[in-house]
């Protein structure tokens, strides 16, 4: 395979680029814990269950509007289990957003958090086998690696504990008989369009570009995968490298460094988080470039925003945060109420983009939209 890709990729410029997007995302296929058609996207899941979109609507508006106090007063357990241990501050937002909005809601319960490191799965499992045995009425976590597939899939036929997963907006087609309580977040293939549109228009529809991957997985796939195939279609801009870094900042730090040591420097790092996108900023700082390649966030939490108004970053997704925890927590309350039918499969909520040059009066009001709950400083 590798002497046929060599042999290929000396046909011209336009085979060079169809043939290393393929190729990439051919190995991605194979290594992965995701294959593209072991889900439904958002629109394809509403093409099977038309009657999904009405209540992902009214469930929209309930989290943008003021809490109504639940009429229960059943003490429920509740059990947290996030890679929370990293630069993005997305998972400790979603947590104490999640606690204000029960709060508000008056729900009584009691939660036990566990916080992992990217890539820590075994510890994961471990999280989530103890986490059972409290018998936990609710468990959020998010899905990653196949082998977390398969205990979910067990908690979900023993249907002792109702499950959100956190972070994945794409339902799971063999489960399509027996769906988590919710899937939350915010679709990743919308954000990683809305960056694509961006860089073809920033710039002029020429140049090239490094895909900086997470790891082997869920996200590596929905945000660098997918970016890969939409940029494909609508752009002639060329992909000439691709780095995995397991979603860490000193991995991507050296992995930018590793780039920058070529003869040709890429236009633009296509960052798939906030931590990937910190490590190369850091590695292309320190090189003091005339031009050098710029870099995307994903996400928008404080870090990412603080390196766009510092003139560091140049663009990124900035998510609606708190909405994910505010969704989760009225999700329970609906359960809770015994309006379980009245909770749509999945929520994903809003992307601003945001570009370097932004003043700081429309940051801080985008940060009082995101963060409401969670907490922003107007610097």
């Amino acid at each position: 395979m590798v002497k046929l890709f060599n042999q290929l990729l000396i046909k011209g410029q336009k085979m060079k680029r169809l043939v290393l997007s393929t190729f990439c995302c051919f190995l991605l296929s194979l290594s992965s814990y995701s294959q593209t058609n072991d889900f439904y996207t958002i629109d394809e899941f509403l093409k099977v269950n038309p009657e999904q979109d009405q209540k992902m609507k009214v469930f929209s508006e309930m989290i943008r509007s003021k809490p109504n106090k639940a009429k229960t007063t059943k003490k429920i357990k509740i059990a947290v289990i996030y890679p929370g241990i990293q630069l993005s501050d997305y998972w400790v937002r979603s947590l104490k957003s999640f606690k204000l909005r029960l709060d508000e809601l008056g729900i009584n319960y009691e939660l036990k958090e566990y916080f992992t490191q990217v890539g820590q799965h075994r510890k994961q499992t471990a999280d989530i086998k103890n986490a059972l045995k409290e018998k936990p009425d609710y468990m959020i976590f998010t899905l990653a690696v196949r082998k977390h597939q398969k205990l979910i899939g067990r908690i979900l036929s023993e249907n002792k504990t109702k499950l959100i997963l956190q972070n994945i907006t794409t339902p799971l087609k063999q489960w399509s008989k027996s769906q988590p309580l919710l899937y939350v977040g915010f679709d990743h293939i919308e954000g990683s369009k809305l960056l694509a549109n961006y860089y073809k228009k920033k710039l002029n529809n020429k140049g090239t570009y490094s895909m900086f991957y997470y790891q082997e997985g869920y996200i590596a796939d929905m945000r660098g995968t997918q970016f890969i195939k939409y940029f494909d279609k609508i752009s002639d801009i060329k992909l000439t490298s691709t780095y995995y870094t397991e979603g860490k900042f000193d991995k991507s730090k050296s992995a930018a460094k590793s780039l920058l040591k070529k003869k040709t420097r890429p236009s633009f790092i296509y960052a798939s988080s906030t931590d990937i996108a910190l490590g190369a900023i850091q590695a292309i700082k320190a090189k003091k470039l005339k031009n050098p390649p710029i870099v995307n966030g994903w996400g928008g939490g404080s870090s990412e925003l603080k390196s766009i108004m510092a003139g560091d970053m140049t663009v990124t997704v900035m998510r609606m945060n708190d909405d994910n925890g505010v969704a989760m927590a009225e999700a329970i309350k609906l359960v809770e109420q015994g309006n379980e039918s009245k909770v749509p499969t999945i929520y994903s909520g809003d992307f601003v983009l945001v570009e370097k040059g932004i003043s700081k009066e429309e940051i801080t009001k985008l940060k009082e939209r995101a963060f409401r709950y969670s907490g922003f400083s107007k610097k």
